[in-house]
């Protein structure tokens, strides 16, 4: 079975399975298992997905006895090996990460040996791994810190000698230059200047130390002089360095030799290590939820005894008992909302999907059978892109799972019939029920209808179920009970929270009609769903107090105001009794613009009086705009209007 028919209506996020594959992933090592990871399919053969399920159960017995296994990630070993086939020389560091890997190895070896006590399968795995302890015994010899270790070879080890003695030489040389001559050195020590070593001679005293000049200082004061002597022994030490150079490489070329004559025997490590780092990455899985090792059946049977929804807290997750296939192929669940229906479908196809991908289920105990599709319609499905509404994604996806669904398909829907009209919904909900019987299907159904659970009471091969709800804290109890019938308990919690008698009965007659009613007007201990103990008031309720919106007041202008100050009087502001003019006359709001010696001011008019008014001071035709503009703008003012009256002129020519 491929794995997009399998997906094609089984979303793994309507069922989050894509979460389960997530943590999955974390827990593996390799790039190959957390690729075989991600690429996880349900198996469709009984016997394969019962080994699968066998190795996951081994896997926890290992991780509950021994701990985890020590598995290393393994990246980049297959690229070191192909070059080591094409005879390409590997370096110190790439050697040393393959010694690395072949302790790891031998680790792993080792913790599959002990596990061979348990007497179970997995830890023959072991026979497939091989240490090669003769190659990590040369690795680990001979390259240490990623490098060629001074005791790889003896002639190795005696160029190396000489190197650190040469270099000693030429150090002790030039410090018997600068003691010799110290009145010509600018420092007391030799230093290294591209690559050779000097001694700081003063410039004015070049000609006094012999020696060839390196370098020179930035200020050109100071010139680094090599020391003839210092000179000949650095030419024995670039002999010394060629030669150690030319035997490291040697040792590098034998032991990548020899790893290329056991490339097929590394490769094979690499497989079975990363099979192992899948495997185990299930069992931490299951020990993380601490899941259980279905029984798998061939016989459409699916049972759950205390199971959990993995993703979820056990200390907060209720416990489901669930059974179905023993002479019933459809489970019609109601209930309040928020009761947990969605929880317990999805509880149940998850666990389906998981044993079938071979990994265990949470719960005390359980049995799954094998499904050839699991087929899902979760949640809210509307589709703005493709311009869907909820309903019709909802039923788009349903005609799918009836068009594919069969007596070895499991499927799960969520709100049946939702989102229309709901006579229609109804009608459409148990014509959907109908079709799901005929096509032998197992199927789990949530739905708030209540001719739906007439439905399944009538129908052979039907049962209701019900999400159980406290009605004294008005708190769902998440407890699935099969063979009852649930109820919305609307018309009980809204007593409950005090919705009056009146309402109620209101209520109920556009519900049930006048059945819903003992008596017009008031609700009494017969009416179904409703709480007799209920202190509400049986006609209403006192209505509170509430807040008012206030609205503003209108304002209106005083036309006294506008006519108080003209532009040019001169005015006093209190209480500083600062002189200034007004530019603008008081608006609607009782403000006015008043220009100082350096500024220009908005005052409230209660806080300014006339001084001297406008008509004592200016000409009636006075240009204001000398006092109140600046040059700029009155400059620039007097040109727009110049060239203004000049495209006139041009205009009028034309």
């Amino acid at each position: 079975m491929e794995k997009q028919n399998f997906y094609e209506t089984a979303s793994p996020r309507m069922l989050e399975f894509d979460q389960i594959i997530n943590k999955l992933q974390e827990n593996a090592c390799t790039l190959k298992a957390k690729e075989r990871i991600r690429n996880l399919e349900p198996v469709m053969s009984e016997s394969e997905v019962r080994a699968q399920l066998r190795e996951t159960t081994e896997a926890r017995i290992l991780l509950d006895r021994y701990g985890d296994p020590p598995v290393t990630a393994l990246e980049g070993i297959a690229e070191l090996i192909e070059r080591a086939e094409k005879e390409s020389c590997l370096s110190a560091f790439e050697l040393e990460k393959i010694g690395g890997t072949l302790t790891a190895v031998k680790r792993l070896k080792d913790y599959l040996c002990r596990g061979k006590a348990c007497e179970i399968s997995l830890p023959y795995y072991e026979e497939n791994l091989d240490s090669l302890e003769e190659v990590r015994g040369e690795l680990n010899q001979k390259i240490r810190s990623g490098r060629v270790d001074d005791y790889a070879s003896k002639l190795l080890k005696s160029l190396r000698e000489g190197i650190d003695r040469t270099q000693t030489k030429m150090r002790e040389k030039a410090d018997s230059v600068i003691r010799a001559n110290k009145e010509c050195m600018s420092d007391h020590f030799s230093t290294i200047r591209n690559g050779r070593i000097c001694v700081p001679v003063k410039k004015e005293y070049k000609f006094r130390i012999g020696g060839s000049v390196i370098d020179k200082s930035s200020t050109g004061s100071t010139l680094f002089i090599e020391p003839p002597a210092v000179a000949r022994l650095f030419e024995e030490l670039q002999e010394f360095k060629i030669d150690a150079e030319n035997e490291e490489r040697r040792i590098l070329y034998e032991l990548t030799a020899m790893l290329s004559d056991q490339a097929e025997v590394i490769r094979q490590n690499a497989k079975t290590i990363e099979k192992l780092d899948f495997i185990f990455a299930k069992g931490k899985l299951s020990l993380s939820y601490e899941g259980v090792e279905p029984e798998i059946n061939t016989e459409r049977r699916i049972c759950l005894e205390k199971g959990r929804h993995p993703l979820m807290d056990k200390r907060v997750n209720v416990p489901l008992d669930f059974e179905i296939g023993t002479g019933v192929n459809g489970v019609i669940i109601t209930g309040p909302n928020t009761g947990g229906k969605t929880v317990a479908i999805k509880t149940v196809a998850l666990s389906c999907m998981m044993a079938q991908c071979g990994l265990h289920v949470a719960a005390e105990k359980a049995h799954i059978c094998m499904n050839n599709l699991i087929l899902c319609d979760i949640g809210d499905g509307q589709n703005l892109s493709e311009n869907l509404s909820t309903f019709s994604a909802h039923i788009t996806n349903v005609l799918s799972i009836l068009q594919k669904a069969d007596q070895e398909s499991l499927v799960v829907l969520d709100e049946l019939g939702s989102g229309t009209d709901p006579a229609e919904g109804m009608g459409i909900a148990i014509a959907i029920l109908m079709a799901l019987k005929k096509s032998g299907a197992l199927y789990l159904v949530t739905t708030h209808y209540p001719e739906v659970k007439t439905y399944a009471e009538q129908e052979e091969g039907v049962v209701n179920a019900r999400m159980t709800f406290d009605k004294e804290s008005l708190k769902p109890l998440y407890q699935l009970v099969i063979g009852e019938a649930g109820e919305s308990c609307a018309f009980y919690i809204a007593r409950k929270l005090g919705m009056p008698a009146a309402m109620l009965s209101d209520a109920a007659r556009a519900a049930y009609g006048s059945q819903g009613l003992s008596e017009p007007g008031k609700v009494t201990e017969n009416d179904i769903f409703l709480n007799p103990d209920s202190k509400a008031d049986e006609t209403g309720w006192k209505k509170e107090k509430m807040p008012h919106v206030r609205k503003q007041k209108a304002v209106h202008a005083d036309a006294g105001l506008s006519q108080k100050f003209r532009r040019g009087d001169s005015v006093m502001i209190y209480p500083d009794k600062k002189i200034g003019i007004v530019c603008e006359p008081v608006n609607e709001k009782g403000v006015l613009c008043v220009q100082l010696r350096d500024k220009k001011i908005y005052i409230n008019h209660k806080r300014v009086k006339l001084h001297v008014a406008a008509e004592k001071l200016y000409p009636e035709d006075y240009d204001f705009s000398i006092i109140f503009d600046s040059v700029e703008t009155r400059k620039t003012r007097h040109q727009m209007e110049r060239k203004y009256v000049d495209a006139l002129l041009n205009l009028s020519e034309e």
